[in-house]
């Protein structure tokens, strides 16, 4: 399969009060673009074929790495910039969608999530990451957590997508990924019934499946990972700083 970088994101929130690069995936963690992590991580994934970065002109310019990707315009918003990415690749395969912000990835993570997505058939796989699982390995790390009746969950910031839903459900798309970091608004997109079950703590995973393949009319799988990097993204100080303590370690 080929995967797609989403790298066009402005550094123009929290992280450029320490950080002056114009765009995220170019902040500097341990001597490297952040950019880079998630390249290196993907090239040792062996079903990925092509790798695609809808990402700024010139980004690892010079690296090692950069004669692995193609690389096409971001678009002005997180899903525009998927569907360049897109629009080089077969429209009609399915594609590992990963942010250019989480650097502590691994290509371990990647084999276990697509393994998992191979258990099940699906349009689109989105990773989730317990709490405890998150909290256990990096102690103190903010994220956004949400109650589901199988436990309390961050969205991962992988997932597998087929060409078709992307280019069917672009809208759609964009108010879900708008939405990202407001669990209960994006609830409110599955219908009130969906939102109430959210609200008292009993909503569970079949439950969002099977609405989302009634509103939308395409298959979804929650697929829970047992690794917090698919859910830790570098997007304010805090976490910026832990990145850097612990691949500084790893580089050096």
């Amino acid at each position: 399969m080929d995967a797609i970088i989403l790298a066009g994101a402005l550094n123009t929130g929290p992280l450029q009060e320490i950080c002056t690069a114009r765009y995220e995936a170019e902040i500097d963690i341990a001597g490297r673009p952040m950019l880079e992590y998630i390249v290196k991580a993907l090239k040792q994934v062996s079903s990925i074929e092509r790798i695609v970065v809808s990402g700024p002109q010139g980004i690892l310019a010079g690296s090692s790495l950069d004669l692995i990707f193609q690389l096409v315009e971001p678009g002005s918003s997180m899903i525009d910039s998927l569907v360049n990415g897109l629009n080089v690749l077969d429209g009609n395969q399915s594609v590992l969608v990963i942010t250019a912000d989480i650097p502590l990835i691994t290509a371990e993570a990647l084999e276990d999530f697509l393994v998992k997505c191979r258990l099940c058939p699906g349009d689109v796989y989105y990773s989730f990451i317990a709490k405890e699982v998150c909290e256990a390995k990096y102690p103190g790390v903010h994220r956004t957590y949400v109650k589901l009746r199988e436990g309390t969950f961050t969205g991962g910031n992988v997932a597998l997508i087929s060409g078709r839903v992307i280019r069917d459900n672009i809208e759609m798309l964009k108010k879900a990924a708008a939405l990202r970091k407001k669990p209960l608004q994006l609830c409110s997109m599955l219908g009130w019934k969906c939102f109430f079950q959210l609200m008292i703590g009993r909503l569970n995973i079949s439950q969002i499946e099977n609405r989302i393949a009634k509103a939308f009319n395409f298959k979804a799988v929650g697929v829970v990972s047992a690794y917090p990097e698919i859910g830790i993204d570098v997007d304010k100080p805090s976490d910026l700083v832990l990145a850097r303590q612990i691949l500084s370690k790893v580089t050096n």
